[in-house]
């Protein structure tokens, strides 16, 4: 296996001020990234509803933050456009009330009771991801391929959840998929790119934006809001079996997927 070089610099070495600088300047981009996706959703009033349990852990999805590494570059970077998928969080639970709960319990996790056991795990999560036309199969549908990736995407986002918690070893091996069955139950529309001041500073998401109205040519007036749940089912040593629904405004079930998980033995 190749060993990473390091170079020795001093911290006033025009590298090393270039790469605080570059840190800096990746951590206030996702940072607003972050506040202007919440915010979108937060427009749309069924999203609004689904995220106004103070319990809730609200981010960027984890692959979804720019990184100086080669990694997430298809969630991170290649669809992440106003005519891609311009807005795409994850929300979740530290306990075990679902967060459509209206009475959810508090929300701190207690400890396990022996210390060396392991903590458990965040089992479900939810997404909410803005589809433009650039996902387009058929002239306002998206592509069954890129269905498949979102649902196995937030499968995957279970992982990461349960890392950045500290309940699975945040420098362990990756999870990859090793099958993924899905169930196309109705078309999974798209709508028209994000318009508008949005990514601008002090932007608001266009009136009507990820509700489901069709525009003068058939189109919804603004990206097409989903939402898709991420539930681990079941775990046996290095195997987890997980499941997912994509579903659109009103609980409607547009696709379905389950999917079984390898941790691998080490690192790539």
């Amino acid at each position: 296996m190749a060993t990473k070089t390091q170079t020795t610099q001093t911290a006033n070495s025009p590298n090393t001020t270039n790469n605080s600088h570059e840190t800096t300047d990746l951590t206030k981009a996702n940072t607003t990234a972050t506040a202007r996706q919440i915010a979108f959703f937060r427009t749309i009033p069924w999203c609004a509803a689904l995220l106004s349990n103070h319990s809730l852990v609200i981010d960027q999805a984890v692959s979804r933050y720019l990184t100086h590494t080669p990694r997430d570059v298809l969630i991170s970077r290649t669809l992440n456009r106003p005519d891609a998928i311009p807005a795409y969080i994850t929300f979740y639970s530290r306990n075990v009330s679902s967060p459509h709960s209206a009475h959810p319990a508090p929300s701190s996790t207690p400890p396990p009771a022996n210390p060396a056991e392991e903590p458990p795990l965040i089992k479900e999560i939810y997404a909410l991801l803005a589809l433009g036309p650039a996902l387009n199969g058929w002239e306002g549908l998206c592509h069954g391929g890129i269905v498949t990736t979102l649902l196995d995407e937030v499968m995957g986002q279970v992982f990461s959840v349960n890392r950045n918690e500290g309940r699975l070893p945040a420098d362990g091996p990756p999870a990859l998929t090793g099958y993924l069955n899905t169930r196309f139950v109705k078309p999974v529309r798209t709508g028209t790119a994000l318009q508008g001041d949005f990514w601008r500073e002090g932007g608001e998401a266009a009136e009507g934006v990820g509700e489901d109205k069709a525009g003068a040519a058939g189109e919804e007036k603004g990206p097409a809001v989903v939402l898709i749940t991420g539930r681990l089912v079941k775990r046996e040593g290095r195997k987890y079996w997980l499941e997912a629904v994509l579903e659109k405004e009103g609980g409607v079930v547009l696709a379905k997927a389950e999917a079984m998980f390898v941790v691998l033995r080490e690192k790539l």
